[in-house]
C-alpha cells in the first residue's frame, strides 16, 4: 500500500475561511452549548488545538474499496487577517510516524515475512509508502486564499512530501467562530477542509492502490494572544 498525505495541506483550508470574511458575520457560539452568535474572527495568530483536530486520508485499493487512515500528530499556525484575506497564511506540519490504520486483520498472520510488526509501522517506515526514516515530516504552506462563498474558500499551498514540493488545492468550510473559548478565554474558530492530490507526483509507485489521495480535516484553532495584535 502506498499512502501519502499532507495534513498539512488540509489545515490551510481553514485559513481561507477565517480570513475570507472581512465585514461578514459568521455564525458561532458564545459558550460550548450555545445559541448562534454573530462574530467575525479578529486578526491575529491562531494555533491548532491538538485535542480537537482530526486529519484523515483515503486511497482506493484494488479499485474496489477504500483504505482510510489518520495522523495523530500535527501542528499548524494560522496568521489571520479578516480585512485582507489574501494576506493570511497557514503553515502545517505532520508527523508521518503518527499514522494510524486500525485494520481488523492480524498483520503478522498475513505478512509473516514482513520486517514490520504492525500496519502503522509498515505504512510509516516503508520506503515505498511514507518513508518516515528519510523524511520525518510532511509540511504544507499556503500560497493563496480565495473566497468562494460566505463560509467557503479555496486554499492553494505547497505540499512537501517525500522530499518533493507540489501545489495542492483544498476546499474549506468555516464551521464557526466564537469570541471567547470556554477554557482558553480567547477567540477561536473551527473549519473543515478537503482536497485530493496525486501521490505519484511525489514519487510514490502505484502498486495496488490508486494514485489519488483524498485528505479530510476537521479542527479548531485558538488565538495566541502573545503573537496577536492587542485590541
Amino acid at each position: 500500500m502506498n499512502f501519502n498525505m499532507r495534513k498539512i495541506v488540509i489545515n490551510s483550508a481553514f485559513i481561507g475561511m477565517a480570513t475570507g470574511f472581512s465585514g461578514l458575520t459568521i455564525g458561532g457560539v458564545a459558550t460550548a452549548s450555545a445559541q448562534d452568535a454573530q462574530t467575525v474572527p479578529p486578526a491575529g495568530v491562531y494555533k491548532l488545538d491538538p485535542t480537537h483536530a482530526n486529519l484523515t486520508w483515503t486511497v482506493k485499493h484494488n479499485t474496489i474499496s477504500n483504505y482510510t487512515a489518520r495522523f495523530g500528530k500535527l501542528d499548524a499556525t494560522l496568521s489571520l487577517d479578516p480585512a485582507k484575506i489574501e494576506a493570511s497564511k497557514i503553515e502545517v506540519t505532520i508527523d508521518p510516524t503518527s499514522v494510524d490504520v486500525p485494520y481488523p486483520a492480524d498483520y503478522k498472520a498475513t505478512h509473516a515475512k514482513s520486517p514490520y510488526a504492525t500496519w502503522p509501522e509498515e505504512i510509516s517506515k516503508d520506503p515505498k509508502k511514507l518513508n518516515s526514516g528519510a523524511f520525518p515530516k510532511i509540511t504544507f504552506t499556503s500560497t493563496s486564499v480565495k473566497k468562494t462563498g460566505d463560509k467557503t474558500a479555496e486554499i492553494v499551498g505547497n505540499l512537501t512530501f517525500l522530499g518533493v514540493t507540489k501545489p495542492v488545492t483544498l476546499n474549506a468550510t468555516l464551521n464557526g467562530a466564537i469570541d471567547s473559548h470556554p477554557f482558553a478565554g480567547v477567540p477561536a474558530i473551527g473549519f473543515a477542509a478537503e482536497g485530493t492530490f496525486d501521490r505519484t507526483a511525489f514519487g510514490q509507485p502505484v502498486g495496488f492502490v490508486g494514485k489519488d489521495v483524498t485528505i479530510r480535516f476537521d479542527g479548531e484553532f485558538i488565538q495566541d494572544p502573545a503573537a496577536s495584535p492587542s485590541k
